[in-house]
């Protein structure tokens, strides 16, 4: 492919940056860019992650099945897109078509292959696959603001839903009628609750609000499941029960994550800090205040290690080693100095396109992301020990990042 550079208008050289609506690429060594394709741009940005594109609109949430051959993504609609991994190449076999509100959760249950949706329609939906095609079935969730956030339970029995309404719905299928019902938890809520996380127990369940507050509710349901046994939360855990409840997040509560063996809790909060609770120490609060952007969502990498990432457009990882020991390790990403070789190629292009000279102003971030990553998920291993986990963002792209332990 030969370059003219007065043939390349600005538009064109954007629309050669996004080649191909669905296109991979993995990132391994530092290379220039050469004019062939999408997956030339990004090659060789970093060791140990890979970038997919989907599309220019922005990537609010999404799901993995079990063996992590499909993605579930909402390309910021009332739409949830299925891919299945064919080769290098992401390719749509199914859309969910039901909400008439942006989707603002997603979630995949790996045992029983069941997705669970909300949206800021006020509904939630438990898709189920027959004959090829994925069926919808409304949930009685009885709110009457939008819903915010969506989580199956360990055991895929029940899933709690946050919403606009100051409440959490935790929703759980009644075989009689055939019907998935909600039962509401209210105490103490006073604003949007955000984020929800379940312990391991299936039982205890973290919400982080826009009231400034973290906590820890039961959600037990003596019509499907056992009175559950003690725990560092807690003993005795009607449903409802507030275990926990921190006032001074010191601003909302954008994600909430139980660490592998549920006796701690991090969260992130909008005051660019990740906290840690303690459960086997008193239920000790230990907060760290960063320099970066705010937090929009962590992640357990092992029981001592977490990762968030948010506005900075790049995972940063943590460590807490007990109470008043939690820490920054390290930026998990590129550095500026291999940002600006591998892209320097294509900003030459575009200075001598847009400005008749080569000057080295880039506006483009020193990041893969170039926008607010919205969620992380694990990819492979699970919480105890993740090897791989995945990022989504308003740019819309999603990478896979390694993370060595």
């Amino acid at each position: 492919m030969q370059l003219m550079f007065n043939t390349y208008t600005p538009t064109l050289l954007y629309l050669i940056h996004s080649y191909q609506h669905h296109t991979t690429s993995s990132v391994n060594v530092c290379v220039p860019f050469r004019g062939k394709s999408n997956t030339d741009l990004y090659t060789g940005l970093c060791s140990n992650m890979s970038l997919y594109s989907f599309g220019l609109e922005p990537l609010s949430c999404h799901a993995w099945n079990k063996d992590r051959t499909q993605i579930a993504i909402s390309p910021n609609s009332s739409v949830v897109n299925i891919y299945q991994k064919k080769g290098k190449e992401w390719s749509k076999i199914h859309e969910l078509k039901e909400h008439s509100g942006r989707i603002t959760g997603i979630d995949w249950a790996p045992e029983s292959n069941r997705i669970v949706t909300c949206a800021s329609d006020r509904n939630a939906y438990v898709w189920t696959l027959k004959d090829g095609a994925w069926k919808p079935t409304l949930v009685l969730v009885r709110i009457n603001r939008a819903a915010t956030c969506v989580k199956w339970s360990p055991l895929e029995n029940k899933f709690a839903l946050g919403s606009g309404a100051k409440l959490i719905s935790v929703c759980y299928f009644e075989k009689e009628n055939d019907w998935w019902l909600s039962k509401h938890i209210k105490k103490g809520i006073c604003s949007t609750v955000l984020s929800l996380d379940w312990h391991p127990n299936n039982i205890l369940l973290a919400a982080g609000s826009a009231d400034f507050h973290c906590r820890v509710f039961s959600t037990y349901i003596k019509e499907i499941e056992d009175k559950p046994g003690p725990t560092p939360w807690g003993v005795k855990m009607p449903f409802g029960e507030m275990l926990l409840e921190n006032k001074d997040c010191g601003g909302w509560v954008h994600s909430v994550a139980f660490s592998p063996s549920g006796d701690t809790l991090a969260w992130v909060s909008h005051n660019s800090a990740i906290s840690i609770a303690d459960a086997t120490h008193g239920k000790e609060i230990t907060q760290l205040t960063t320099e970066q952007l705010p937090l929009l969502s962590v992640l357990y990498a092992s029981e001592t290690e977490t990762v968030a990432a948010g506005h900075d457009c790049c995972p940063y990882q943590f460590s807490y080693k007990g109470p008043g020991k939690l820490q920054f390790v390290q930026k998990l990403g590129i550095s500026k100095q291999t940002s600006k070789n591998s892209m320097s190629a294509m900003q030459h292009f575009r200075n001598l396109d847009k400005k008749a000279t080569t000057d080295e102003e880039d506006n483009e971030l020193n990041t893969l992301h170039q926008n607010s990553i919205t969620q992380l998920c694990v990819v492979e291993g699970n919480k105890a020990k993740v090897e791989k986990f995945s990022s989504v963002s308003l740019d819309g792209a999603m990478v896979l990042w390694e993370f060595k332990h």
